[in-house]
């Protein structure tokens, strides 16, 4: 057979003559179980029937598998990885502050104010005069009459009544006299907006409470009046520190602690904090012998007893790079006793993007981070807080970093800041204000577990000569001082990771699962149904095809439009002029050939039933463009 012959009767591209013919053809070839019997059984349409209801079942249930995986998947699940690791360790910061504030002498005489202010409340409530137990400060009546009284004094309130209150200042009824534990009165203070329109009491159902928070609303006004470059010094240091050693060497020298002083928990004193990489602490072996140990001295006599209650000092364990919360997971050290804390450090990694709402850096989180250290959940809350303090209220919050431009609220400033900050501190601890929502956790996180162990320290026999070594003189008492020791219980350390449930990988295995239970094919089968489907559209699209042609032709020769002839055929029909009208001219038929071709779609007739295959249809349709061909010619 020639090759001439050969393209005549085999083409590039060819398509079945009928969609029978197509599914025939798909269902005799394919790699799916089943399908043939759609076609081996065309003589008992019972069977055909049974065979198309179950092949359509399996294929419904198939999908509505895959539908059940995908949405496994993109509900993005994680499953947890916990790693036991064993290596040298970075050791935490560790934060010890006073658990007293300290009476800065730019302040000094306002708290002297303040303190004679309370003394008169608690000789009014209690009967308690503190000047005859500790006679530190005058409280001359003389001299209390004469000076202005501190705004938002403390009232007493009948219970019961909200917001129309006819209290009664205690200033004002020295002489009645009053039982402390009667529960028909409430203590409080009045606050109001600029205008006074708006009011309403800060109350408390005891008078303890109400004293001391009343005391620190005052305390956080006048120590907003502390200059900036009023900072401690290293004496202060020295009389709180007596000791301080770290894998038995001396560390309490210059650059090796940071200090800030917290309104409450006053001088604080922040060891292996934000130092280089090559400076920073380590731990190669566990025990005390390889930890940090602390000598401190508690001393309560110079600071202001009514914000702390407690004699001891506050410590905090923490990230080195971290910012120092004392509220959030300190603990307090005891006087007389020495106090070790074994730690066990964890790590926490979580997956970002769609598998939760984490952040890498909060570089992606709208607040502006006010604190000098690394991304915290709690870094983010309070600088959130923060800002929308000075937003709402025109002053910020002592407690907290200033925003710039702004500066720490006063009452002698601004007055009415009272009034907003305690609404504000009420949305914030609902979650009105949108902070928590704001601020995500980190995708990275270092925790530290903490086992506490106590002992008393120092014994009796060698009480006085271990406190007079450390303090140099005779004046410190074994409740005076405290002993803590930080380390490593263990060089091993937990990290837990998150992981994708379900990846791309898991779900194609998954899919593939499915497929061969409920057809038992491969990724091959997957392109057979592909290439039907593309084989289906195809057809349809040439089948289109050929209608919009034909009505166009159609619609050509109903208006009986002719199109204009080449000047060549012309001359070439004067020059025919002699040729016998019966006879067709050839130019003639050449301009009808040129313009409108008739079309060969025979292998589109969809009304064969079960006609010839493809090949016989494309050979039909050269066949009967060869004859067109001819006659043309002729």
């Amino acid at each position: 057979m020639s090759s001439e012959e050969k393209n005549g009767k085999e083409g590039l591209i060819e398509f079945y003559s009928s969609y029978r013919e197509l599914f025939e053809f798909f269902c005799n070839n394919t790699t799916i179980h089943g399908a043939i019997r759609l076609v081996c059984s065309r003589n008992n349409r019972m069977k055909t029937a049974f065979w198309l209801v179950l092949f359509l079942v399996t294929f419904g249930l198939m999908y509505w598998q895959f539908g059940l995986l995908f949405g496994q998947y993109f509900s993005y699940p994680v499953s947890i990885n916990v790693n036991i690791n064993s290596d040298k360790l970075l050791y935490p910061a560790v934060t010890v502050c006073t658990l007293n504030p300290y009476r800065y002498q730019a302040i000094q005489k306002d708290l002297d104010k303040l303190d004679r202010d309370t003394q008169e409340t608690l000789l009014t409530l209690y009967g308690y005069n503190y000047t005859n137990v500790h006679g530190s400060t005058n409280t001359n009546r003389r001299r209390r009459e004469a000076e202005a009284p501190l705004p938002y004094p403390l009232e007493r309130i009948p219970a019961g009544e909200k917001h129309q209150r006819h209290a009664r200042s205690l200033d004002n009824n020295e002489n009645e006299t009053m039982e402390v534990k009667r529960q028909d009165w409430n203590f409080g203070f009045k606050l109001c907006n600029d205008t006074g329109g708006d009011c309403y009491y800060k109350t408390y159902s005891s008078g303890v409470d109400a004293i001391r928070e009343w005391y620190r609303f005052q305390y956080v006004n006048i120590l907003a009046r502390v200059p900036k470059t009023d900072t401690t010094n290293g004496e202060q240091l020295e009389n709180f520190i007596f000791s301080c050693r770290f894998n038995e060497e001396p560390c309490l020298t210059d650059g090796k602690y940071s200090h800030f002083h917290h309104p409450i928990y006053g001088n604080c004193y922040t060891f292996n904090h934000k130092r280089p990489e090559s400076e920073t602490w380590t731990s190669s072996t566990p025990g005390i012998k390889n930890g940090l140990s602390l000598v401190l001295h508690i001393e309560q006599n110079d600071y202001i007893p009514l914000l702390s209650t407690v004699a001891g000092a506050r410590v905090l364990v923490h990230g080195p790079n971290e910012a120092a919360f004392m509220d959030d997971g300190g603990f307090n050290l005891r006087p007389g006793v020495e106090t070790s804390i074994g730690m066990r450090k964890e790590t926490i990694s979580r997956l970002g993007g769609d598998y939760s709402d984490c952040t890498e850096d909060g570089s992606d989180i709208d607040v502006k981070n006010l604190f000098n250290s690394e991304y915290t959940q709690q870094v983010c809350v309070r600088s959130c807080f923060q800002a929308i303090m000075v937003e709402r209220c025109g002053c910020a919050y002592v407690f907290y970093p200033l925003l710039d431009g702004a500066e720490y609220c006063d009452y002698d400033k601004q007055k009415s800041w009272g009034h907003c900050y305690y609404k504000l501190d009420k949305e914030f601890s609902s979650d009105k204000l949108g902070c928590f929502t704001r601020c995500r956790k980190p995708c990275q996180l270092t925790n530290y577990r903490l086992n506490a162990g106590y002992s008393r320290w120092p014994t009796k026999v060698s009480e006085n000569w271990v406190l007079q070594t450390l303090s140099k003189s005779n004046a410190t008492k074994r409740d005076g001082a405290a002993k803590l020791n930080i380390y490593y219980e263990e060089m091993n350390y937990k990290r837990i990771e998150e992981s994708a449930a379900i990846n791309m990988v898991m779900l194609l295995s998954l899919m593939g699962s499915q497929w061969s239970l409920w057809f038992g094919s491969s990724v091959l089968s997957v392109v057979e149904m592909v290439e039907l489907v593309f084989d289906v559209i195809a057809i349809g699209s040439i089948i289109l095809a050929h209608r919009y042609l034909t009505q166009s032709n159609s619609s050509v020769e109903e208006t009986g439009s002719v199109p204009t002839p080449d000047p060549y055929y012309g001359h070439m029909e004067r020059q025919s002029s002699q040729i016998s009208h019966n006879v067709p001219s050839h130019s003639q038929m050449r301009v009808v050939a040129d313009i409108t071709p008739p079309p060969a779609y025979d292998s589109l007739d969809l009304r064969s039933v079960g006609g010839g295959s493809s090949r016989n249809s494309s050979l039909r349709s050269h066949v009967s463009y060869v004859r067109e061909a001819e006659w043309r010619d002729e």
